[in-house]
């Protein structure tokens, strides 16, 4: 008499299994995982490095009324400006660049940047959503971005060394 087989066949386990027994699956391959990271450390700093700087511009801003201007006419003496601090109200220089509008506006669509690298990597890693907003908050918050990298870096490459054939997809 034949015996019957069960449905589903029991998974051998070949290095891949977790604590919970589940298999790790990622949603990438190794290379494409490990280029998302590069791209998330890269933003991390650079995002982080440009909140730092938006952070001393709204300090001179909105505690000494500083604003960072490049080139222009001082408008008190009319002298060439050319690059520093000067009087927000009323206008200390007159026809030069407003810096502290230009961080504001390149942390802005750094920060966007940013956003779409945490996504990528939380996408490939298949984590909790809870961690995609921890990545985000890595933008907002002073210092947090350069915190977090580290600890999503050194997951990431755990995650990787300790499930040697989940990447494989292709």
């Amino acid at each position: 008499m034949i015996e019957p087989k069960p449905a589903v066949q029991p998974q051998q386990s070949n290095g891949t299994a977790n604590a919970t027994g589940k298999k790790r699956r990622f949603g990438g391959t190794e290379a494409q995982i490990r280029a998302a990271l590069k791209f998330y450390k890269v933003l991390a700093y650079l995002t982080g490095a440009m909140l730092l700087l938006l952070c001393a511009e709204l300090i001179a801003r909105y505690a000494f009324g500083q604003y960072l201007f490049a080139g222009g006419t001082n408008a008190t003496t009319g002298q060439p400006f050319g690059l520093g601090f000067a009087d927000a109200e009323p206008h200390g220089v007159i026809g030069g660049v407003n810096l502290s509008v230009a961080v504001l506006i390149v942390h802005g669509w750094m920060y966007v940047v940013y956003l779409i690298s945490n996504f990528r990597l939380w996408a490939l890693m298949r984590w909790s959503f809870l961690k995609l907003i921890l990545l985000a908050l890595g933008g907002v918050v002073p210092f947090l971005s350069f915190f977090v990298e580290k600890k999503f870096h050194a997951e990431v490459e755990a995650e990787l060394a300790a499930n040697p054939q989940a990447p494989q997809r292709y």
